[in-house]
């Protein structure tokens, strides 16, 4: 029989290998796949104390990047990697946002409080925030209300939830399916993005949200075009053109 100290080695080294491969995910890797109620998705979760998100929408020359080859290519130019990207709010043919739109704490679109179809204004829609080491969602009217003048921010809809209560607009057995993307922020120094890998109804994508990533408020992005940079999954989506874009920028 081996003794039990030769035996214990093995496990042992084992255990330490396992620790260490976990701990050994590339710098700047934060999105990983993860279920939920059965449907697929990509989770992308962001300390905003340690990760300075920032939106993209137009590039040197006023026009839009249009996609995330392109968003990466120029900031190749200045030595920078661009480590995670999504869509970040609906845009018009132009591709220029429809709605409030804040890059670098200069407005360039106001917020857009009207009536209309489309998902856009299945009111309460929202908007999504970033200010330093802080963030979050609110619906517009509170968002608003707050006179918040942040660094960054991207308006678009629906809401998903509101105050932890799922948009009241949304049915459970809804047919309506499609891969959707979308923000929420479980507390002000956090944010987590989410798209779907399956097709999904809005008010299975708020669950998501509400009940599984605990955010209390959550935006839907867009459907159709979701699409998603991350390269620690070896993964750059370039099947549409894009309008704005909220990244994660390493480099000087």
């Amino acid at each position: 029989m081996m003794p039990a100290n030769r035996l214990l080695r093995p496990l042992w080294l084992w255990a330490v290998t396992c620790l260490v491969l976990i701990g050994a995910r590339p710098a700047g890797a934060a999105c990983a796949p993860e279920s939920f109620e059965g449907n697929r998705y990509v989770i992308c979760r962001f300390d905003l104390r340690q990760d300075q998100l920032r939106l993209f929408s137009l590039d040197a020359g006023g026009e839009p990047y249009g996609s995330f080859s392109a968003l990466s290519a120029a900031l190749a130019g200045n030595g920078q990697d661009l480590v995670f990207a999504m869509n970040a709010g609906m845009y018009d043919e132009a591709l220029k946002p429809i709605g409030l739109y804040i890059e670098d704490g200069a407005e360039l679109h106001k917020a857009n409080r009207r009536d209309g179809p489309g998902n856009f204004h299945l009111k309460p829609n929202g908007i999504f925030f970033i200010d330093g080491g802080q963030g979050g969602v609110l619906e517009t009217e509170a968002y608003l209300a707050r006179r918040i003048k942040p660094a960054f921010a991207s308006q678009s809809g629906p809401m998903l939830v509101i105050d932890g209560a799922i948009h009241p607009k949304f049915s459970a057995t809804g047919t309506s399916l499609q891969r959707r993307n979308g923000v929420g922020a479980p507390d002000e120094h956090t944010l987590i993005f989410a798209i779907s890998e399956d097709w999904v109804n809005f008010h299975s994508f708020a669950r998501l949200f509400r009940d599984h990533l605990s955010c209390p408020n959550a935006l839907f992005l867009d459907g159709a075009i979701s699409s998603l940079h991350a390269p620690e999954l070896g993964r750059s989506d370039g099947f549409a053109p894009l309008g704005p874009v909220v990244a994660l920028v390493r480099g000087p």
